[in-house]
């Protein structure tokens, strides 16, 4: 394998419409709205648990029908990268080293080479969906609303490990050796989610709205490390599989809490997200006994890479409390707004990547079947990669949102002739009109 690297880090270069969007970001117009409730937008009522008894009228129902889904990528910041892999392509690659002195200039610079590409090249996969007529929110004559939804969801995140070059000597020829390797983390999500929101009481000024909502996730957590040098293993092979197989399954339950303050021209939100921080285990490595071959290879360098503290044979993920504060200025039918959150702390996700949320927004909903809805909007993740996204969105008909955001990041080729952004998401959905 000693190709792979060139293969997968060439491969985030080429890469520019492949699947993701990462667990901790919203799918559909939410996107764009962010986490503030919005009754002209069904995917807002996925956030703050108080969200769903803004979204129907008395005693009615409301319900999505197909989606929504979100696609995307996102990539690692990665400078001159077709010269780095050029020149690490060439030095793994030359099995005639035929004295010392070349052999160690060879090793001193596919070092320098594996470990500035290890600090800055990762690419990760992700998308989610929610399942066909969720959510559906049903208010009670008592102003109590009842929401169920259920999605599915996918990261998968792969990186280089970067490991000393060392040779070995047979004869006159020297050989390279290494335990550098490609490690795929991945996660599947499948959550159920039940709520309720109850108006606790009406003001003068407004009212407040309080919710609970319990997620039950099935999530499943697998991690592989293939090293590069393994010629009996193809590179895109070991991508695909390490984010699909030596998968580990675990449930758990995550309870929101939610309060919302409504007004005739203003809202204001908070949300307090995975109060008991359920706890999911990883598939472990570094079990060697009775493997052979490639997999020998892998699991003797999963040991060693441990060993280094680059990763844990025994891992899990906890879904971390976060607490979210969101506001908004409105007319007083909802279809214009101004709207921004942010969120409190930052949380990682299953594959180790920090989200902390800041968003803003403005946006007009008609009411006219024919004249869609616009909306526009910043969103900048302010933990992690820092990445930031210029939002947009139509809702159309008054039912079928579309949604992207493209980030505001580049990656450049190295003659700078030709530029795509670090990330970039897109979503679609078709959902009850309020």
């Amino acid at each position: 394998m000693k190709q792979a690297i060139t293969i997968f880090l060439g491969g985030l270069v080429s890469l520019n419409a492949v699947a993701a969007m990462p667990v901790y970001q919203p799918v559909g117009s939410a996107f764009t709205l962010g986490s503030m409730a919005n009754k002209r937008s069904l995917s807002t009522s996925l956030a703050n648990p108080a969200s769903p008894y803004l979204m129907t009228r008395l005693q009615s129902f409301r319900a999505g029908y197909l989606g929504p889904a979100g696609l995307g990528y996102e990539m690692g910041e990665i400078s001159n990268l077709t010269d780095k892999v050029d020149e690490l392509e060439d030095i793994l690659s030359k099995s005639d080293y035929r004295s010392q002195a070349e052999v160690d200039d060879a090793i001193a610079t596919a070092n320098s080479v594996i470990a500035d590409v290890a600090d800055t090249a990762y690419i990760k996969l992700s998308g989610s969906s929610q399942i066909p007529f969720m959510p559906l929110i049903y208010k009670t004559r008592s102003n109590g609303a009842f929401m169920l939804d259920a999605s599915v969801s996918f990261v998968g995140r792969a990186n280089i490990l970067a490991d000393d070059i060392s040779y070995t000597l047979s004869g006159t020829d020297f050989s390279l050796d290494s335990d550098t390797s490609l490690y795929v983390q991945s996660a599947t999500d499948l959550r159920l989610g039940l709520g309720y929101s109850q108006v606790l009481g009406r003001f003068v000024a407004g009212a407040l709205v309080l919710g609970v909502k319990a997620n039950f996730h099935q999530i499943s957590l697998g991690r592989d490390v293939s090293v590069l040098i393994d010629d009996s293993e193809d590179s895109g092979g070991a991508f695909f599989d390490g984010l699909f197989d030596s998968q580990k399954s675990t449930s758990g339950v995550g309870l929101d809490l939610g309060a919302i303050w409504v007004s005739d021209y203003y809202q204001l939100g908070a949300t307090l997200a995975n109060i008991n921080e359920p706890e999911f285990d990883y598939q472990s490595l570094g079990n060697c006994s009775g493997l052979t071959g490639s997999s020998l290879l892998s699991c003797e360098a999963e040991v060693g890479f441990a060993s280094e503290g680059k990763l844990k044979l025994e891992d899990s993920y906890t879904m971390e409390t976060q607490l979210t504060l969101e506001g908004a200025v409105v007319s007083k039918d909802r279809r214009l707004s101004l709207a921004g959150s942010f969120d409190v702390n930052g949380v990682e996700d299953p594959v180790g990547d920090a989200y902390q949320w800041q968003t803003v927004s403005v946006s007009f909903f008609s009411d006219n079947v024919v004249v869609p809805g616009v909306r526009l909007g910043y969103r900048k993740n302010a933990a992690g990669s820092k990445l930031s996204y210029l939002t947009a969105g139509l809702t159309l008909f008054q039912r079928l949102d579309v949604d992207l955001a493209y980030g505001l990041d580049n990656l450049s080729g190295d003659d700078g002739s030709s530029s795509i952004p670090r990330s970039f998401y897109f979503s679609m959905g078709y959902a009850s009109a309020f």
